[in-house]
């Protein structure tokens, strides 16, 4: 398809809006106007929740029963999803502190 048949007159203008709306989730377009996310699809979106929600649950599992004197597991790192080091490229000054994990009270007040 060449795009000067719209300026030729022999595309509408219908019609190569529609052909630009329903481009590939790959083609250039598609990457241009919505980045790294463009090739992620709702299932991706989807899967990478239940993988974050998952690691959680076995995290409270394993902070509940361990030892009251050994030390807590790490916390889960989600999934990184398109657009997330873009947040971390705009604040390189700041550096995050660490995350505040629930007590060993609050997860079995939460369990009980």
């Amino acid at each position: 398809m060449d795009l000067l048949d719209w300026h030729r007159g022999r595309l509408t203008s219908r019609r190569l809006a529609v052909l630009v709306k329903h481009m590939p989730r790959d083609s250039a377009v598609s990457r241009e106007l919505d980045g790294d996310g463009a090739e992620w699809t709702v299932s991706d979106y989807l899967l990478a929740a239940a993988v974050d929600h998952l690691a959680a649950a076995n995290w409270m599992f394993a902070s509940v029963n361990t030892d009251e004197d050994s030390e807590p597991p790490e916390a889960p790192v989600p999934v990184p999803r398109p657009g997330d080091g873009a947040e971390a490229r705009e604040a390189p000054d700041e550096e995050p502190g660490p995350a505040q994990a629930p007590s060993r009270t609050e997860l079995l007040r939460f369990f009980a």
